[in-house]
Order: C-alpha cells, then structure tokens, then sequence
C-alpha cells in the first residue's frame, strides 16, 4: 500500500501525521518505508533527530534519487540505495534535503513525473507500506507522488479557508487521476488539531460530513505533547503510548487497515 500525505495548505501537520501513522505502522511489525518530498525535512528531522542534518550532507535520499535519473549511468542505482534505517525497528526513510529545490525546474522540463511510481513499485518488494510527506504546494514533486499512491490522505486544521481551499485540493486530485492515476483514491480527511470544546471546529467538521466529503475519526485532538515529540524525535507511540493523542493516532491507522 502506497499512500500520500497532502495538502496544498502549510501547517496543518502533514509531516506529523505521515510519521506517526508510519510509525504505528512499523510498531505493528508492517515493514515500513516512509519517503520525504519536502525540502525541509520536517519528517526525516522527526525519525532520524540532529543526525538528520549529517544525513542531509552524508546520506542519500530523495533528492540523490530524482538527480540519478537526470543522469545516465551503465549501473544504474537501485531505489533501496537511497533509503536510510531509522532508531525505530521496521522503519526506514528516504530522506528530503534542500537540493530538491535545486532539481525542481530540471526534472519537470525532462518530465520525469514517473520515476518515483517506478522505484515505489520496486520498493513495494521490501514494504508492506509505503508513506510519502510532500510539499504544501502542487509542486511537480507532489504529483510526482500522486501518480505514485495508491491512496491520498488530506490533513484538515479545522479552519473555515481550509475547508474552502480543499474544494480546490479535490479538483486537483480529480486532474492527477483523469490524467496519471485513475486508480489513485481519496482515502480520507484527517481532522487535525481538533478541539471538542470549541463550537466553530465542530461546525467547520460537520459541514464537511454533511457536504458527503470522507472525514475519518476519530479526529486527532490539540496537543501540547506533540511539541515535546518533534523536539525529541519520537514518535508519539515511542515517547507515550498511553497519551490520548496516540491512541488517537492508533485508532486512525487500524481504522485504515479495517478500510
């Protein structure tokens, strides 16, 4: 199973998400790669911690992925060259760097819009699940990963231009699968940052229920415990499994399983 983590819109927690289900993933025994498409690095600095910055210097990911294939070469470099182990058992990365902003012009003007679903598909030997983070724009990077999924998943921060933006998120989803993908599938809408006590969240979640948009639950609350996971660099299942939040999380990753 491939699945890409996207929004169009930044701060909604994308690179959170992405990690801590690929994590819980990995915690269940699912061998699990998780491959970061945004250039800061934001889920390679939450699985590796300060050695993602060495990583960034010393470590292919996935910018060295996407320039090989600029390149030609009589022994080409197989995917699983550019994945790194992570501290967690099962889970492995392909880390982002900023050399992927460096590369954007190259490879949208030698289209090479496929080559990740080509080396996902090689991947797919190795993995049970597969995880991508991408960018918060519709940058060839995240259509790259797009026409590579299986499924999308759109984080939702529970904010009234949020939820006018994601009419704009679907149409561009619909264009990646007219197009490149048609079996790519909308598997659902994550409410991030949701808080139960306050009446516009509620009402901003309900419009979307009510429009027949996928929302999935449980909704993942608001959590000062996520700041202190990022600045560790552990996921929440490593750092507190008994926390609300991640059970939260867990409960979200079985229901996608069950789905």
């Amino acid at each position: 199973m491939r699945r890409v983590v996207f929004n169009q819109k930044g701060g909604v927690g994308k690179s959170t998400i992405t990690s801590n289900l690929a994590a819980i993933a990995a915690h269940q025994g699912r061998r699990t790669l998780l491959v970061d498409l945004d250039r800061q690095g934001n889920s390679s600095r939450y699985l590796l911690g300060a050695s993602a910055d060495l990583a960034d210097q010393a470590t292919p990911g996935s910018a060295e992925f996407f320039d090989s294939t600029l390149k030609f070469s009589i022994r080409a470099p197989k995917a699983n060259d550019f994945i790194v182990e992570t501290p967690w058992e099962n889970l492995h990365l392909m880390p982002a760097s900023p050399l992927l902003d460096e590369l954007h012009s190259k490879l949208e003007s030698r289209y090479k819009i496929y080559k990740l679903r080509e080396a996902l598909i090689e991947l797919g030997a190795d993995y049970d699940e597969i995880w991508i983070d991408t960018p918060p724009s519709l940058n060839f990077y995240t259509r790259s990963a797009l026409i590579a999924a299986d499924t999308c998943l759109i984080p939702f921060d529970c904010d009234e231009f949020a939820r006018r933006a994601l009419y704009e998120l679907l149409e561009n989803v619909k264009e990646i699968q007219a197009d490149h993908n048609a079996e790519l599938e909308v598997e659902g809408i994550i409410v991030n940052q949701f808080q139960a006590r306050a009446a516009l969240p509620q009402r901003t979640v309900q419009a979307l229920i009510d429009e027949g948009l996928p929302v999935l639950s449980p909704f993942l609350s608001a959590s000062v415990k996520v700041k202190e996971s990022h600045e560790l660099a552990r996921p929440m299942i490593h750092l507190d499994p008994r926390h609300k939040l991640t059970q939260e999380f867990v409960a979200l990753y079985q229901g996608l399983r069950a789905g």
